[in-house]
This record gives structure tokens, C-alpha cells and sequence, in this order.
């Protein structure tokens, strides 16, 4: 049975237990019919109060099982979400309102990345340094940082739960999420999952709730000792300003604006795929997104032309619907914040190439949509430049050579990812040494894999999610001092 035809009724998952629905409840909707989905617990300060407490007493225990025994237990928890991946698909669909093969997409991934840290379990590894002096060596070790809070944005739930999740676990430190306040009944499922797959009750608790207060008292908690955020650029600000009273350590992956080059020796048809894919997955709602592209002037019609084509060829509808392709914005914040962005870039120029509006069609006027929308040539100071594009839109830009592209491209606030299309290395090589972001894909599509290290520079965060760097930002390393002989 689908997630829109059962309700479901979820509370705040604390000390491996499902609780029942608080006094405080919050309606999810589905954003693609306005249908309730279920409904939450809107979880107060002492509601994240006790979920912290649930942590911090599991902490001990889970800290001081064997790194390989913890990697075990977080590898069986990550194949029972992909065992139940045919329910929370559908309950990811009806919340967030993705289509069901992205939603399904989403949840294997999610799982694929709690594997990959569960497999890197036995090389988490300190280090030994001899001959300091005379009869003296040393020791590095890496410590587990306590609770961690981990707090999730809407686009995403699972992957970007699990980006913060694997590491955490695996490292020995104990986890209180927050989900997003619109988007909390997968994750709260998730935690059940986990929990009933083995994992220690306490190790990963769940309160969902809203910014203002969930999310604040989670990062204002004083036994809270590092939170892992993931949204948008004001709110890490705010997470930053908040978390440095108590110097509690950060990671903050926030907005992206990333720009795509294409010069002219480049694959055109596999360019326009991953423009196309790139910009419009998720409905364009992904903070690692295609949303600048800079293509070169002899190239440029054809490219152009081929992308608009793939737009116009996108099947909008309802998420839970066969073969469609996009879904619905999340909310009607999102989509009114895409259309305000719009009309004010091209109240400063610009031509819209295809979309630019909601669907006509009246079986989709009650849900979120917008068409997918191309913009050729806006201008370079508007907004659509220099603000994060945050639906499924894409502006356009000829450019003469790499060089002005590159200089084009890093003229944004924001440093997330960039791609560039060439055939040519010595091109390849200089734009990823010069463009100002954390990551760059050289003729492939904007896939994040868990063996690389992912992080934004400028308004874009700092810190690593992914490969076994991510470590590093869940762990202190001591250094100790042995002298094993008396000085002669």
C-alpha cells in the first residue's frame, strides 16, 4: 500500500524507540496533491533534551566497541534500508515529492554510502612515530568526538542523512538528526530500520520539528559536540554564529551555484545529457546542481539547441506517477521564490527558450509545478548570476574562450562544484586548477562518490563529507608521549 493511502502517525525515535505521536503535531503534505501523508511530532527543546541524553548515554558503550564490530553493525543496518527500499520509496515520493525512480535512486545511495564507511571500519587508524628522542616514542589517536548533531534539509533526506551518518557511527560517535520539519517520516523510518537491524538503542535518535526550535536547541545543547548541517547559506550563518559559543566543531555543506563550461572540442550530445540531468533531477533542488552554463560561442547554437529539446521533452507529473520524469517543487515557497528570481532576471534581460511558467494542464493545479525552463543570455549581474537557482531552471551564456568562462564562473558568492567539457587535457587541467570550487568533473556527469572528498569553499561551507577524509570531522587526534627506557 502507497504512503498517500495510509497516514502515518510517527514520534520522535529516542533511545531505540518509536515514540507515539506528541501533543505538538506537524502535517506533512505531499506536494504534488496537497494530500496529507502523515503527521509528526513537532519535537520541543525537551523533547531534544532527551534525545541528546539518549546519546550522550549511549556514547560510552558504542565509543569503546571495536571500530570493526561498529562497522559490522552499521554494514547490517545499511542492507535493511535497502531491504526495505519498496517502502520507504513510495513514502519518500508522497513526502518529498520526487519521482519514484529518483526516490529509489535516493535510498540506494543512501545505503551504498553507510556500506562504504562500515567497509572503511578496519582502516580508521592512528599512527605511531618512534625515536622522538633517546628511549621516546609517540602516539596519535583518534578519539571519537561524542554526540553528534546531524541536521538535514527537504532535497535530499537519506543520502545527506547518511553522508553525515556512516562516518559519525563508524567513528564511534553517537547521532541525534533533525530532518527537515517538511520532510521527517522517512527518516524517522530509517531510524526504526536501523535499530531493528542491530544498532544499539541510543546510538541514532530522531526529532523532527522545526528550525526555530528543534534545529536551535539541538545546536545550542550543551553536550552536543559537533553539528554536521547541510542547507542553505543564511542558515549555516546562523548554525556558525550559534555553535561558536560553546566551540563546538562544525560541517556545514551549503548553497551552490555551480557553473558547467563546454568548449568547442567537447562531446556535444553527452554534454547536453548531463546538462540536462545535471540541472533538472530533483527538479533542480539540489545544492550540487548544473545552474550556470557557459558555452562556446562555435558551439554554442547547436548545445543550446539540444538542451532546450531535452527540456521540452521532460515529462512533468505527480512523483508516484509512471514515467514521469519531473516532479513537483517541494513546496509553494520554492516555487515562488523560482518565479520571483525569474521575473526579476528578466526584468534586466534575457530570453526565456523554453518554460517559464506552471503547466497549463488543470490535473497538476493543485500541486507545486513548475515547467522546466530555459534562459538564454540574462545578465551577468542578475539574478539568476549571482543567487542560487533553486528549481528547475538553467541560464545560458555564450562565452569566447576558457579563459573568459572560467573568470565568469568564479564570479559567484558560492563555490560547491563546476564541470567542464573538453577534449583537450591541458584545458581540462587549467580550468580545475582555477575554478574556485571543492569539487570538478571533467567530462562526466555530476555524480559524488563516496571514495572522493566533497566540500565547498566561499558561501558554500567548509569541511569534508565523503571519502576517508571525512573522518577527519568526527574525530580529535591526541598526541602521546611514551618513554619506554630511563635516559642513560
Amino acid at each position: 500500500m502507497s504512503a498517500t493511502e495510509t497516514s502515518l502517525d510517527l514520534g520522535a525515535f529516542i533511545a531505540g524507540h518509536a515514540e507515539p505521536l506528541g501533543d505538538r503535531v506537524q502535517e506533512i503534505r505531499d506536494p504534488a496533491t496537497q494530500g496529507v501523508v502523515g503527521r509528526a511530532t513537532a519535537t520541543d527543546a525537551a523533547g531534544v533534551d532527551r534525545a541528546v541524553r539518549a546519546a550522550q548515554d549511549a556514547f560510552v558503550a558504542w565509543s569503546t566497541r571495536g571500530v570493526a564490530e561498529r562497522g559490522e553493525l552499521v554494514g547490517r543496518a545499511a542492507q535493511a534500508i535497502r531491504a526495505a527500499i519498496d517502502e520507504l520509496a513510495p513514502l519518500l515520493t508522497a513526502e518529498q515529492g520526487k519521482p519514484l525512480r529518483e526516490a529509489r535512486i535516493e535510498i540506494s545511495k543512501a545505503a551504498e554510502t553507510l556500506e562504504h564507511y562500515a567497509g572503511l571500519a578496519k582502516q580508521l587508524r592512528g599512527a605511531s612515530v618512534y625515536g622522538l628522542d633517546a628511549g621516546v616514542s609517540g602516539q596519535v589517536l583518534r578519539r571519537p568526538l561524542g554526540v553528534v548533531g546531524a541536521i538535514v534539509p527537504w532535497n535530499f533526506p537519506t543520502t545527506l542523512l547518511a553522508n553525515k551518518l556512516g562516518p559519525a557511527l563508524v567513528a564511534g560517535n553517537t547521532v541525534v538528526a533533525k530532518p527537515a520539519d517538511t520532510t521527517p517520516l522517512t527518516t524517522l523510518r530509517v531510524a526504526a530500520i536501523m535499530h531493528d537491524a542491530g544498532l544499539p538503542a541510543g546510538v541514532f535518535n530522531v526529532v523532527a520539528g522545526h528550525g526555530a526550535d528543534a534545529g536551535e536547541a539541538l545546536v545550542t545543547h550543551p553536550a552536543v559536540r559537533k553539528l554536521a548541517f547541510t542547507g542553505s547559506t543564511p542558515t549555516g550563518r546562523r548554525i556558525m554564529s550559534l555553535a561558536a559559543a560553546d566551540n563546538k566543531r562544525l560541517t556545514l555543506e551549503l548553497g551552490g551555484s555551480d557553473p558547467m563550461i563546454v568548449l568547442e572540442d567537447a562531446d556535444l550530445d553527452r554534454a547536453a545529457s548531463a546538462a540536462s540531468m545535471g540541472r533538472f533531477f530533483n527538479c533542480g533542488q539540489a545544492c550540487l546542481a548544473i545552474k550556470r552554463l557557459y558555452v562556446a560561442e562555435p558551439v554554442a547554437d547547436e548545445l543550446i539547441d539540444a538542451v532546450v529539446q531535452k527540456a521540452k521533452r521532460l515529462t512533468v507529473g505527480r512523483g508516484s506517477e509512471r514515467d514521469v520524469q519531473l516532479g513537483p517543487m517541494h513546496s509553494e515557497r520554492q516555487r515562488l521564490a523560482l518565479e520571483d528570481q525569474l521575473q526579476r532576471t528578466l526584468d534586466r534581460g534575457g530570453e526565456v527558450l523554453t518554460g517559464g511558467g506552471r503547466p497549463a494542464s488543470r490535473e497538476l493545479s493543485d500541486g507545486w509545478f513548475h515547467e522546466p525552463t530555459i534562459v538564454f543570455e540574462p545578465g551577468h549581474d542578475s539574478p539568476m548570476a549571482i543567487e542560487e537557482v533553486f528549481g528547475p531552471a538553467l541560464p545560458i551564456w555564450r562565452v569566447r574562450n576558457l579563459n573568459q568562462a572560467i573568470e565568469r564562473a568564479n564570479a559567484s558568492p558560492f563555490g560547491l562544484g563546476s564541470s567542464v567539457w573538453t577534449s583537450d587535457l591541458d584545458a581540462a587541467a587549467e580550468a580545475a586548477e582555477r575554478l574556485e570550487c571543492g569539487y570538478t568533473w571533467i567530462n562526466s556527469a555530476t555524480k559524488v562518490y563516496d571514495e572522493l572528498p566533497f566540500g565547498g569553499v566561499k558561501a558554500s561551507g567548509f569541511g569534508k563529507e565523503h571519502g576517508s577524509e571525512a573522518f577527519d570531522y568526527y574525530t580529535d587526534q591526541k598526541a602521546v608521549v611514551v618513554r619506554t627506557r630511563r635516559r642513560e
